[in-house]
């Protein structure tokens, strides 16, 4: 007997340090694939123009390759015998090895970037493919060998597995903004992550290699609701799984578009998106229906409201706060249901398989057919919509469910598609504007509206990217006087007249917009644009007459470091940095690599002029650490709104070595630029958005 008992318990030990082997691969694994996403999506950032719509193909990526390594999982698990699946994955660990430590080539770097996606998509492929597939297949192919052992997990153990890969995946969003992006350079980054995918990869060889002799199904357990599946179930699944992750993209472009594309703003929505799955999947009852069903309305009405009257708050993180909790909720109803129709552990590859599948549609539903189904950004209008109708057939389906809450989903329905068709009827501008323009692509929707003035200046055009107005012009009297951020009382139209003097001067413009520098070249100047979009051409060329008020210019397509470092030295007397107006902060354009390319590109004593209006980040502290580091002189100039004559309010940091120039009458208005807000110069390999936000 002792003997036995000896035998028993040297039995419960080792079962027990497997299924705490089991639990740290899980972890880990959800860990470094989460900890990844905004790492790599940092990387290449700079090489597609800093765009909201990189983090959004990204997003597409990630979503696409989970379901990936669900089906790899699901294949594996069911049609590969277990004596030889430890091998197929063995094999594929030590094959991805080859690929560290994690980081895109220069050879990645874009030479055409008017349909950046298929790029995106390929280099993530090839520099993180592997890993990615690897590291998504970890939870349901461990959770499967557990399902299988002699002494099986219950079906709950088996499921609160995935509530603890949830975990990892959400401490990795948070802790990147706040532990490692302010204080370790992308590369570190990387070999910290390469190192930890070596522990990971030699925890997943030795559970693949115990599954070996493991039984090629699930033992039996008793029939229960959850053991045949469905087609309506199916179908369910994946429904309630598209939803959430279509409304993922959809929040997280419409806060990036509103607020700033910066990774806070990536993770916030993120790590709320896993935390719903962990609160659902962990136990049902936290998922208590009543109070659910209670506040969902508040939250569908609080984003439709986001549509109607995208910054609602002068304070980011208020519209921030608003926004993360009516997202949560939304997610909270559907992988709540989703769990509540998890089945028998016989079907769970399948499961998340379904589950991969839905989140992946809705992805591609976001990021792919929408820019090309709609020349504006409805996605998040029409995501509510199929919500909406989503949970009122969810609730009117359960069985025991209150009646209340099946009125109550009914009504949610209705309001919502009248309140959503009746804000996308909303005209844009004021009362007699019209709509002149409306295109999407990648880099999100543009559209020019004309709005009559009653005056001798005719109407006025404005070119609006989301919220933001990028450019103005009146149609009749003074097409050629500057408006908007570059009035002749803003910071540029101070640098031009500055250095305006016998000699025709050469200006580069980083940020095409409307034209509107153009209308300060005269007789012998050269300008020439650099712009990453091409309908931002489109739109200057056809629909604002700025370029004509110029003789020479043209423009540079592309992303304008690209396109400086491949240029000759150009010698200009004024360079203009026009980048950040939209609230997505291409870092690249600030960092210490970027103004040494600018530097070069300036006569000697040429001026700089940054364009920093912004309301979320404060950016001039960057640009004022960065020229003292070089030895030159920065100062801002302030110009306050004027709508009745179409100027608006406006900060450039002017930077320059030339004898006398800020003592200039043209710059009588400058001020010094403090740096409080930036501890070091930023850089290619780091950035700190964060301490930058105002």
């Amino acid at each position: 007997m002792p003997g036995r008992r000896n035998f028993a318990s040297s039995l419960q030990s080792a079962e027990a340090r497997e299924r705490a082997n089991a639990a740290l691969a899980i972890f880990l694994g959800a860990f470094l694939l989460f900890a990844l996403e905004p790492m790599i999506a940092k990387m290449i950032l700079p090489w597609f123009g800093g765009s909201a719509g990189v983090w959004i193909a990204c997003l597409l990526f990630f979503q696409v390759a989970l379901l990936a390594g669900y089906f790899y999982a699901h294949l594996l698990t069911n049609h590969v015998a277990p004596a030889q699946q430890w091998r197929v994955h063995v094999g594929l660990l030590i094959l991805s090895l080859f690929l560290l430590p994690i980081g895109p080539g220069a050879y990645w770097k874009p030479h055409e970037t008017s349909e950046p996606l298929p790029a995106i998509l390929a280099l993530l492929c090839a520099t993180i493919g592997v890993p990615f597939l690897l590291l998504a297949s970890t939870g349901p192919l461990v959770q499967s060998w557990r399902s299988r052992r002699p002494y099986a997990d219950s079906p709950l153990t088996v499921y609160r597995f995935y509530a603890l890969s949830n975990v990892g995946s959400l401490l990795a969003p948070l802790a990147y903004p706040v532990l490692f992006e302010p204080f370790l350079t992308t590369r570190v980054q990387s070999w910290i992550w390469s190192f930890g995918y070596l522990i990971f990869a030699g925890l997943s060889g030795v559970l693949a290699w115990q599954s070996r002799k493991l039984p090629a199904v699930p033992p039996e357990t008793p029939l229960g609701r959850n053991e045949r599946v469905k087609p309506l179930d199916s179908a369910l699944w994946f429904a309630l799984a598209a939803v959430p992750s279509a409304l993922l993209l959809a929040v997280t472009h419409h806060m990036l578009q509103n607020i700033a594309a910066i990774p806070l703003l990536w993770v916030i929505p993120l790590a709320l998106y896993l935390l719903s799955f962990i609160i659902s999947f962990d136990s049902p009852r936290w998922f208590y229906r009543p109070l659910w069903y209670g506040i969902l309305p508040a939250a569908v009405g609080t984003l439709i409201l986001s549509i109607a009257a995208p910054v609602l708050f002068a304070d980011y993180t208020a519209q921030l706060a608003l926004y993360a909790a009516a997202f949560f909720i939304c997610c909270m109803v559907c992988h709540g249901e989703l769990a509540a129709l998890k089945p028998a552990p016989r079907h769970l590859t399948s499961y998340y398989l379904t589950i991969a599948g839905g989140g992946a549609a809705g992805g591609l539903a976001v990021a792919v057919l929408a820019p090309a189904l709609f020349a504006y950004d409805q996605d998040l209008a029409f995501v509510l919509l199929v919500l909406a109708a989503l949970i009122a057939l969810v609730a009117w389906r359960l069985p025991a469910v209150a009646s209340w809450i099946r009125w109550n989903t009914i009504m949610l329905g209705v309001g919502t598609w009248a309140l959503v068709f009746a804000v996308l009827a909303i005209p844009l501008g004021a009362p007699g504007s019209e709509r002149l323009f409306a295109a999407r692509n990648f880099y999100g929707p543009l559209q020019v509206i004309s709005t009559p003035t009653h005056t001798a200046k005719g109407a006025l055009i404005e070119l609006r990217n989301g919220s933001i107005v990028h450019g103005k012009q009146f149609t009749a009297g003074g097409k050629c006087e500057p408006l908007s951020y570059y009035a002749r009382a803003s910071g540029i139209g101070a640098a031009i007249q500055g250095m305006r003097g016998n000699s025709p001067l050469r200006i580069g413009v980083i940020g095409l917009g409307a034209g509107t520098i153009a209308a300060y070249g005269k007789r012998g100047d050269v300008l020439r644009f650099y712009e990453i979009n091409p309908l931002v051409r489109k739109v200057a060329m056809e629909q604002f007459q700025y370029l004509s008020c110029a003789e020479d210019w043209s423009i540079a397509m592309g992303d304008a470091r690209l396109s400086l470092e491949r240029e000759a030295l150009a010698q200009y007397d004024v360079l203009a940095v026009d980048a950040f107006t939209s609230d997505a902060i291409p870092v690249h354009l600030l960092t210490r690599e970027a103004f040494a390319l600018y530097w070069r590109h300036l006569k000697p004593d040429g001026v700089l002029a940054v364009h920093v209006s912004n309301t979320f980040v404060n950016l001039a502290p960057i640009v004022a650490l960065a020229a003292a580091e070089s030895g030159k002189t920065a100062q801002a100039i302030f110009t306050r709104a004027d709508i009745a004559n179409g100027v608006s309010e406006s900060v450039w940091v002017l930077v320059s070595t030339r004898a006398g120039f800020f003592d200039s009458p043209a710059l009588s208005e400058a001020v010094p630029v403090g740096m409080v807000g930036s501890e070091r110069v930023w850089t290619d390999d780091y950035s700190n958005i964060w301490r930058a936000l105002k």
